[in-house]
């Protein structure tokens, strides 16, 4: 089982994660969207060599850290092929460009649905979850998966930003996330409803599904 350390980070405090292999101290990091120096401080008091920062989506808030973090370590960026087209057209750079936070380097791993993320013994499962934003992925290693900004505790992301579809979102949800274990815990990219959750109890109170 992986050891896991969620962090806040940034102006819209994101949830990234510190996710390692007890038996190698082989490491990612899960959406550093911000407080690189935070990130990696507390990557060196564990020990843990980082080998993947890996986004869940591309929304500048959570790539944000993504550039330091890479100088700071030499890991390689990863993110979902459909997000890291559609977050390097003019469109869409033009749009986020207002939040007024740094781009990530280019990726230097593409993944696609069920591609297998290895760190150290352990394996990170990528379901691609559309809706959020085009190239929007949970990451998967039983019992725990990281939802990002496709399903928070007590709610869903939001879709009015371009590349958001509310039919991709809900169907992402109910094909790929709530057909996992109900006892599988929820990691999300945001603590608006709290820090985690469970596909069960979301499957039976979320207000949005």
């Amino acid at each position: 089982m992986m050891n896991i350390q969620q962090l806040i980070v940034g102006m819209m405090d994101v949830c990234c994660y510190i996710v390692s292999c007890p038996k190698t101290s082989k490491a990612a990091v899960i959406d550093c969207g911000g407080d690189a120096d935070k990130v990696l401080a507390a990557c060196r008091k564990e020990g843990l060599e980082v080998l993947h920062i890996i986004s869940t989506h591309g929304h500048p808030d959570h790539v944000c850290g993504n550039g330091p973090l890479k100088q700071a370590t030499g890991a390689k960026i990863v993110m979902h092929r459909a997000d890291a087209e559609f977050f390097s057209t003019e469109e869409a750079r033009s749009y986020f460009a207002m939040l007024g936070l740094p781009e990530s380097p280019p990726a230097d791993l593409l993944v696609e649905d069920g591609d297998l993320i290895r760190i150290g013994e352990e394996t990170l499962t990528v379901l691609h979850t559309p809706g959020h934003t085009p190239g929007g992925m949970c990451l998967y290693n039983a019992p725990d998966c990281f939802t990002g900004d496709t399903l928070f505790a007590g709610g869903v992301g939001r879709t009015d930003f371009p590349g958001g579809s509310m039919r991709q979102l809900s169907q992402s949800i109910s094909e790929r996330l709530l057909t996992l274990p109900p006892e599988t815990t929820v990691w999300p990219g945001h603590g608006y409803g709290g820090s985690k959750s469970t596909i069960g109890k979301e499957a039976r109170s979320n207000p949005y599904l």
